[in-house]
């Protein structure tokens, strides 16, 4: 085939590519792929997150007996997240009060360390996965980059043994290297809307946690 009829359909180009073109070619797909399975996991954690929020305040502001929620919290009715938290704080407010300890403060210390530790694992748990999107979406391009670069160096090299260079001769050489930047960018922009959306939503959960456990240690302060 000449180079005037040559066939630059994106599958072609990526067949006729320089081997290490090609090698950086697959592991763009595979870090495509790890980050659309990331998104994906990550979209589902984050939704029921919020939801067991959502559920767990309704349940909380509603007005009934902690015990009967704390019990309720124990059962998983609430699933993870703030029933977890709210169950970390109350469990060490009992022990402590079943212990003797009388003093407020003794108290509510307890309970905020134990809020605080519980609600560290759970966005241990949903930030787990970020840093991934983070490291892709940034690293990506300059991968296709580099391919890009290596693919116009083999092209090029190609022509010293060509005695009159044309663009028909030239062009599909270029091509093969620059669908390897195509690759980067279609594996970069998802982990990068991604991360910067998945992030946000972490940040809301981190702020309703935190305003939660503050109300809440407003609630057993008045019970100590």
């Amino acid at each position: 085939m000449t180079p005037a009829n040559a066939d630059l359909s994106v599958f072609s180009l990526v067949l006729q590519a320089s081997l290490p073109v090609q090698l950086v070619m697959l592991l763009l797909v595979v870090i495509s792929i790890a980050s659309w399975a990331t998104i994906f996991k990550k979209f589902q954690a984050l939704r029921r997150a919020g939801q067991d929020t959502d559920d767990f305040e309704k349940a909380f502001w509603s007005g009934g007996d902690l015990m009967q929620l704390y019990d309720q919290a124990q059962k998983g009715d609430y699933g993870d997240g703030l029933s977890k938290v709210f169950e970390s704080g109350m469990r060490e407010f009992l022990k402590l009060r079943q212990q003797g300890r009388t003093e407020s403060s003794g108290l509510l210390d307890g309970a905020r360390r134990a809020m605080r530790a519980s609600s560290q694992r759970e966005f241990d748990t949903l930030e787990h996965g970020l840093p991934f999107l983070a490291t892709a979406g940034s690293v990506s391009p300059y991968i296709g980059l580099f391919g890009t670069v290596w693919g116009i160096m083999h092209a090029f090299t190609g022509l010293a043994n060509i005695q009159q260079a044309t663009l028909a001769s030239v062009a599909p050489g270029i091509a093969e290297a620059l669908v390897a930047t195509a690759i980067g960018l279609f594996a970069a922009i998802p982990a990068v809307v991604a991360y910067n959306r998945f992030a946000t939503e972490v940040d809301r959960l981190s702020i309703r946690f935190e305003t939660f456990m503050e109300e809440f240690s407003n609630i057993l302060h008045r019970q100590a």
